[in-house]
């Protein structure tokens, strides 16, 4: 199967991060890789570079919470029709959100950007974390996916919190 990446960057504040698009491109590839997706035929992932108040609107209007969030994800079709749906969905990333949750952190902007676009392709082909077990295993598949990339484990706490 051919996967294909369609990135828009309609918000300027994404060119904050230089070559933020290439870097979605290849997270995107090295995620869909890690996860041996896609099996056959074409699809097509659409990621939209946004802002806080895109994401808290869709927030809103699909998850009934007003406030933003750094990424959504929707999926066009069920996960066991992903191998004949032409359209897998639409990540949307919020700049501002991402931006203050690396910087919280002590990470890389570029590093943070890279987690939330794996996190939201793994939400496109079915992956969730509404439970424990749901939640381990998407976690694993994003320390895999990051790993390839030469990103740090975003799970990891800081040696400063881990009390080191």
């Amino acid at each position: 199967m051919r996967l294909s990446f369609a990135v828009s960057a309609p918000s300027a504040l994404w060119r904050r991060l230089p070559g933020a698009r290439t870097l979605a491109r290849e997270t995107l590839a090295a995620a869909a890789q890690e996860c041996g997706f896609p099996p056959r035929g074409r699809a097509e992932v659409s990621l939209r570079l946004s802002d806080d108040a895109e994401l808290s609107a869709l927030n809103a209007r699909w998850r009934g919470l007003d406030k933003p969030t750094n990424v959504l994800a929707f999926p066009a079709a069920p996960p066991e029709r992903n191998a004949e749906a032409p359209m897998l969905g639409d990540v949307i990333i919020a700049y501002e959100t991402t931006a203050r949750e690396a910087a919280e952190a002590g990470k890389p902007l570029a590093d943070h950007f890279r987690h939330l676009v794996a996190h939201g392709f793994l939400h496109l082909i079915g992956y969730d974390h509404q439970s424990p077990d749901e939640a381990e295993r998407m976690e694993t598949l994003e320390r895999r996916i990051l790993a390839r990339l030469g990103v740090a484990d975003p799970y990891e706490a800081p040696l400063a919190e881990a009390g080191a």
